[in-house]
């Protein structure tokens, strides 16, 4: 590595979590961070306003990626965050176990025995499994007879040229993402034919034929307001992401009502439920924290 190379590899990720940092605020507020997508933004909303409610004065720090926001965690830049479980699993760790990372009860237990050593605490998950997606324009799936990615897999070796996939960066660069995907189904999309975005931007992508083919996320309320299908992951490759709040221990330590205050969410956020706040933000162009205070006083939790 040159000079210049080193520099940049050094300076880079200094320059993000000291973007991110929260050193010179009073820490007498617990900090709730979150990640740069909707359903991250509705969760750290959800979590801020529950938080207020009972006593606690919150600051948020949210729109920021995987691995910044871990370290801000682990560095206690910010002091809890919902993390899915396989994320935990697979990106961090960097393990592959399929009996365990398809099995919600299994990943949840070993993330959380891992990340207890490491001074972080799992509290309970969210009953929903927002679990990345390959989806389609429903018209386009029918009429080329694609329902499952090993129907994608066989077509795409057979018309290598034809469709054009949209993907974020993190999905294409994870462990658990598009390029393992592709080896374990046996197919393999030309570099030109993929298009790399905003994971906001890849349902707008799909929705205007600018990709025949793009990522996804299970809840996100796009899916059915726009037509599209999800397909079935025939071989399952996708590990299970429930989503839940990872504490610092010393801040639960300092103030335990926190997994109290948050356990409504655990028990009625669903899947259904999390798909129409998605929708309420990205279709309906609702505001995060409004959207999140509205389901919470709709459920008689505010």
């Amino acid at each position: 590595m040159n000079m210049k190379n080193l520099i940049l590899s050094i300076f880079i990720p200094v320059l993000l979590i000291a973007g991110f940092s929260v050193a010179s605020e009073a820490r007498d507020a617990v900090v709730v961070g979150g990640k740069n997508f909707t359903e991250q933004y509705v969760l750290s909303e959800s979590a801020k306003i529950l938080l207020e409610k009972g006593g606690l004065e919150v600051r948020l720090k949210t729109g920021v990626g995987s691995a910044v926001i871990r370290r801000a965690l682990m560095n206690g830049q910010i002091d809890l965050y919902y993390e899915y479980t396989g994320t935990a699993y697979n990106v961090f760790y960097k393990e592959s176990n399929r009996e365990i990372m398809t099995d919600p009860l299994k990943v949840y237990q070993w993330v959380a025995k891992r990340d207890a050593a490491e001074g972080l605490v799992w509290l309970e998950p969210v009953r929903f499994n927002n679990t990345y997606t390959l989806m389609m324009r429903k018209d386009d799936a029918v009429r080329l007879d694609i329902q499952t990615i090993g129907d994608l897999s066989a077509y795409v070796n057979e018309n290598p040229d034809d469709l054009v996939f949209g993907v974020n960066a993190e999905f294409w660069e994870r462990p658990d993402g598009f390029k393992p995907l592709m080896k374990t189904y046996g197919f393999r999309v030309p570099y030109g034919n993929i298009r790399k975005m905003e994971s906001g931007l890849v349902y707008k992508a799909l929705k205007e034929k600018s990709v025949d083919v793009s990522m996804g996320f299970a809840t996100d309320g796009r899916i059915s307001a726009f037509g599209f299908m999800i397909l079935e992951d025939n071989k399952h490759y996708f590990p299970v992401y429930n989503p839940a709040p990872v504490v610092r221990k010393e801040v639960l330590d300092a103030h335990p009502e926190i997994r109290e205050i948050l356990q409504p969410l655990a028990d009625n956020l669903d899947t259904e439920a999390m798909r129409k706040l998605n929708s309420r933000v990205d279709v309906e162009h609702e505001d995060a924290a409004s959207a999140a205070r509205s389901w919470l006083v709709e459920n008689g939790l505010l």
